[in-house]
């Protein structure tokens, strides 16, 4: 995909992949809009990168999914780029006792909140030149991280809907696209969990330079590896990341 001269909408683009994510695309020539939860974030964007444009949004409230992309109609007539990066990950023991509505938050914002604003957005992106639809899923879609598991289900989730999303956009002119990241050292999950992950900004320079080269998923590291693995090498994966 061309970086330069979009109009992009990156959710969770405050902090972690997301903000890189915003800095890339803005630094190769495109307007950005970075959405997220929590106003004194962006507001610390804003001030890294002038010129950003930001707007607070809980993705995991379908009300405001809704006003968002009214919200874009009317101000951001030309976006053509929607990132699905905004995502949350939860350790925990599935036997241990937990309220429902906080394990469901993973699946709201993971997959539903993707899947509804791309549904919302298809109208607008098709009126675009060169629009594309990005998701951000991870490495644990194809080789789950059993402390993590609904993370690691919903990750799996949105890399099928993507799979299904291109073959039914195929005839039109919106790519689709998905970034598989692994782990990488930012906030995701708490602070401090992901310290021994990849540098943010290597992998966010090599995924957008083979974005631009034209491919269509892209992964990084152990990610890159998984995602092309045969059965064997993924259970063995799956074997080697559980038991330590």
């Amino acid at each position: 995909m061309n970086l330069a001269g979009n109009t992009v909408l990156i959710t969770g683009g405050a902090s972690g992949i997301g903000l890189a994510l915003v800095e890339r695309f803005q630094r190769a020539g495109s307007t950005v809009l970075a959405v997220g939860r929590r106003e004194d974030k962006l507001q610390q964007a804003r001030q890294h990168l002038p010129g950003l444009l930001t707007r607070v949004c809980d993705v995991a409230e379908a009300a405001e999914r809704v006003a968002l992309v009214e919200w874009i109609s009317r101000e951001l007539p030309g976006l053509n780029v929607l990132v699905n990066n905004a995502g949350i990950q939860r350790r925990f023991q599935l036997t241990e006792e937990e309220d429902w509505e906080t394990r469901r938050q993973e699946l709201v914002i993971n997959v539903e909140a993707p899947i509804h604003l791309t549904t919302l957005l298809l109208p607008q992106l098709r009126q675009q030149p060169r629009p594309a639809i990005i998701n951000v899923t991870s490495g644990l879609a194809f080789a789950p991280m059993a402390q993590a598991p609904i993370y690691s289900a919903t990750k799996a989730a949105l890399h099928s809907f993507t799979l299904s999303l291109r073959h039914q956009l195929a005839t039109t002119p919106i790519q689709v696209l998905e970034i598989v990241p692994p782990a990488v050292n930012t906030d995701l999950g708490g602070a401090g969990l992901h310290t021994w992950g990849v540098p943010v900004d290597d992998f966010a320079d090599s995924v957008m330079q083979r974005l631009a080269a034209g491919e269509q998923e892209v992964g990084y590291g152990t990610s890159e590896e998984i995602r092309r693995a045969s059965r064997e090498q993924i259970d063995a994966r799956f074997t080697l990341m559980n038991n330590r």
